[in-house]
């Protein structure tokens, strides 16, 4: 039975929290996550980042004397900055309105955050015997890049694990697959100089130019299209450059963000871009470029792990009554680092909607936040009975 008070008015403590990436002071949200969990029985560790970020992993430990693989919940305790467009509702107010909350992180993620842990308060309720281990790894940085799954990867949390479930919003869907990343800086470098004597300079501008136009001609050497992930993106997402109107520019910089599929290889596509910048360079006198990776994470694909699938199908059907196929998404989530320390199949099914993460307004439907609870219990305590 779900306690609905208690999950509402834990999920709206976390919401409450400030927790906007940079700075994000994860910290703040795993003391009030370990403050909560301990109050019902389960054991808390904080793993320090530093003074002001922080890790936390969750226990509800197995009394058997030989333990099966662990099931390992996960969720990040950072959110994105509340942006420039006005809100309806105050983003950290947690109000609830027609039966949404409201708030930033509602969705993306903190409402995944306390439906894990609630369900895991619900098995410790039940003191049913567990033959694994149930674990919840709360990391830092998840939106920027990724610092706590990174520093979580060196424990035996995550390589001892025999599945991982994440509760990134997936509107209640399993998602088996996400693209991966790949964020790029390419800067070009001019000579300055007055604006009515350009001869006298080198326009950094203008020579970007050349190589934004280039990179929009620019196909993924794989053609075929993913099943569940589709095709690869590029786009540019960034630029700056120059100082005054007058002032010819002698500096320019890009940042590019690629999500690719695993027919891809990262470093192929790393080479392709240098051979765009090369190719400029033959054709404009004086042109002087960098390129830097930014951010560099794996596509995942565990759409072949289907005992896992088949148990979390089975479960959703029997509560919703809805039969769901596996799916893929175009974001990138902790898994990309978690796949790098575990075999284990990496699956994300989380109460939000998607299509609000990083929005005004951003909110979850309470029905769901309460449906992911009781997936997530009765799931938990099939996968370790």
């Amino acid at each position: 039975m779900i306690n609905k008070e208690r999950a509402t008015q834990f999920l709206q403590t976390l919401v409450q929290i400030n927790s906007v990436n940079p700075p994000a002071n994860e910290l703040v949200v795993a003391h009030k996550i370990a403050e909560h969990c301990t109050s019902y029985g389960l054991e808390v560790d904080i793993q320090m980042i530093d003074d002001a970020r922080a890790n936390i992993i969750v226990r509800l430990l197995s009394n058997a004397k030989e333990k099966n693989a662990s099931l390992v919940f996960s969720g990040h305790l950072d959110t994105v900055p509340v942006g420039d467009i006005p809100w309806d509702y105050e983003p950290f107010s947690a109000e609830i309105i027609d039966g949404k909350m409201y708030g930033r992180g509602t969705t993306d993620m903190k409402g995944g955050v306390a439906a894990l842990l609630e369900a895991m308060i619900i098995l410790k309720e039940k003191k049913i015997p567990l033959k694994g281990d149930l674990l919840f790894l709360g990391t830092a940085g998840e939106e920027v890049d990724c610092i706590g799954a990174k520093q979580a990867i060196e424990t035996d949390i995550v390589k001892n694990a025999g599945a991982i479930i994440i509760a990134e919003p997936s509107s209640g869907e399993i998602f088996c697959a996400h693209k991966g990343v790949l964020w790029l800086e390419i800067e070009t470098f001019g000579k300055t100089a007055h604006g009515s004597m350009p001869q006298n300079g080198i326009n950094a501008i203008t020579h970007m130019h050349k190589v934004i136009s280039a990179l929009q001609t620019y196909s993924f050497r794989a053609v075929e299209e993913h099943p569940l992930l589709g095709r690869p993106t590029l786009v540019i997402s960034t630029i700056k450059g120059g100082v005054t109107t007058n002032v010819i520019p002698d500096y320019c910089a890009i940042r590019i963000d690629i999500r690719s599929t695993p027919l891809l290889s990262h470093q192929e596509i790393i080479e392709d871009i240098k051979g765009i910048i090369g190719e400029v360079q033959k054709t404009e006198h004086d042109f002087n470029a960098k390129i830097h990776v930014l951010h560099d994470l794996n596509s995942i694909d565990y759409s072949g792990s289907q005992a896992l699938l088949a148990q979390l199908k089975a479960v959703k059907n029997e509560l919703s009554n809805v039969t769901l196929l596996e799916k893929g998404v175009n974001y990138y989530t902790d898994g990309s680092v978690f796949s790098v320390a575990t075999n284990a199949p990496i699956i994300i099914y989380g109460p939000g909607n998607e299509n609000l993460a990083h929005q005004p307004n951003e909110h979850i439907e309470m029905n769901a936040f309460f449906d992911a609870i009781e997936f997530y219990s009765v799931f938990a305590e099939r996968y370790l009975t």
